[in-house]
């Protein structure tokens, strides 16, 4: 598989380590600082692109690769305010793209395991429902694009939530997001349920990145035989 690589910090290097090691190729690796040489790039040598850039280049990087019919696993979050947009000129121009705020295995698993935990809470009030995220100080964007898909899984079946915050809860239906950057935590996120009696605690740690970067180069691999706009619950046949 050739691999166009968006995006060369951490996970892009992991991304590109793991990769050449399973025997694929890395036909270009682009940053800001050298985002000119997607110029001269031929896109009949890319069969994929990962992008794990920065949120204001983001969108720029999955139009270019729609543009050029490169499909494209995108892992960058803090853009999704365009979204809609993105989802739009990909059905427009007949490309292919996949964004998921977690690439990782195990967290889609947990997104999975929140919605139905969240399902079984709708109908006992009396618990108190809290999430808290930790990553490390690099950490661009707070709350985590993996918080967001939490708190949105939870919302979509407690019916006392009507929206997340990223700090204290001051109202009874607003959601509580805590943000931790503490190094060199990769990524934990915790989903409570609390009442006079018990407390019941749902959580996911990374033990480091190598399950994101696995993850984005599998769902890369099958990304490149697929059309559309895709999710992980196509691509873990979820759905």
């Amino acid at each position: 598989m050739n691999i166009l690589l968006l995006g060369y910090g951490k996970m892009g290097q992991l991304i590109d380590q793991l990769a050449t090691e399973a025997g694929h190729q890395i036909v270009a690796k682009i940053n800001i600082d050298n985002r000119q040489d997607l110029e001269s790039i031929d896109s009949n040598s890319v069969d994929v692109a990962i992008d794990f850039s920065q949120p204001e280049a983001a969108v720029e990087n999955i139009k270019w690769c729609i543009d050029h019919q490169i499909p494209v696993a995108v892992g960058t979050t803090g853009w999704l305010d365009k979204k809609n947009e993105v989802d739009a000129y990909c059905k427009l121009h007949d490309g292919t793209y996949l964004y998921a705020s977690n690439f990782s295995i195990g967290v889609n698993l947990f997104f999975k395991l929140n919605e139905q935990l969240a399902q079984l809470m709708n109908s006992q009030s009396q618990y108190t429902v809290k999430t808290k995220e930790i990553h490390h100080t690099h950490k661009l964007d707070a709350p985590s694009g993996t918080s967001i898909t939490l708190a949105e899984g939870i919302l979509k079946h407690l019916e006392r939530k009507s929206d997340w915050v990223n700090h204290k809860a001051d109202a009874d239906e607003a959601l509580e997001i805590i943000s931790e950057r503490i190094d060199p935590a990769p990524g934990t996120h915790e989903i409570s349920y609390s009442s006079e009696v018990d407390t019941i605690e749902i959580k996911h740690t990374a033990h480091s990145r190598e399950g994101f970067a696995k993850g984005a180069i599998a769902v890369a691999q099958w990304l490149k035989d697929q059309s559309g706009v895709k999710s992980m619950n196509d691509f873990l046949k979820f759905d």
